[in-house]
Order: C-alpha cells, then sequence, then structure tokens
C-alpha cells in the first residue's frame, strides 16, 4: 500500500464524485475547493483526461454555465442529454438557471 498523496486530478475527481444528480458546478468551484483557485483550466484538463469512468464529468461546467466540455464526450450532444436526462435545461449550450443547479463543494463538503 502507497502512502503517497493524491494528485491533483485525483483531488478533483474525488470531488466531481460528490455532485449530486441534477445538480452542477465549475471548473473554478471545484479548484477554489481544492486551494487552487487560478487552477480552473486544470480541472478541466482533469476532467478531459478522466475517461469518463465513473467521473461525472458531465456536471462541471464553466463559470456561466457553457457546455464548454462538450467535445470531450462521445457523440454530439452527450454531455446535453445527459444533464437533461437530470432534469437540466440547457438551450445553446448554456444551462439555463444555473443558480438553481449550481453545486458548491465549498459549502457542501467539509475538508
Amino acid at each position: 500500500m502507497s502512502n503517497k498523496a493524491p494528485s491533483f486530478f485525483e483531488k478533483v475527481y474525488q470531488v466531481a464524485k460528490q455532485i449530486p444528480e441534477g445538480r452542477v458546478t465549475t471548473y473554478g468551484a471545484i479548484a477554489t475547493y481544492l486551494g487552487a483557485a487560478k487552477s480552473a483550466r486544470m480541472v478541466g484538463w482533469a476532467m478531459n483526461k478522466s475517461g469518463l469512468k465513473g467521473i461525472p464529468a458531465h456536471r462541471v461546467v464553466n463559470k456561466k454555465g457553457l457546455l464548454t466540455g462538450k467535445h470531450h464526450f462521445e457523440g454530439t450532444n452527450l454531455m446535453q442529454q445527459l444533464l437533461e436526462n437530470e432534469g437540466v435545461v440547457i438551450i445553446d449550450n448554456q444551462i439555463q438557471n444555473l443558480d438553481t443547479h449550481f453545486w458548491n463543494p465549498s459549502a457542501a463538503l467539509k475538508k
């Protein structure tokens, strides 16, 4: 058994796995929760590299609610379809009523 500390990407995945169905968070909110507020882009890279294996990457969007990571999903609209299946309304690649669906890891999770 290794005592190696989890990598930044692993920490991102741990947070992403906590996002409830029908809710979304942003790259920046995850970065802030992890104490790396200026690392939203790194969170995006982690989502892109997740391979979507057990990671609900479709629930992580940009700060305006845009589905900026959708091209990393198979099929043209898979990210949108997954969110819509959870009750999230999307028009023109943007989540409607983002504040209703927003999940803030800093408020929801204990460090």
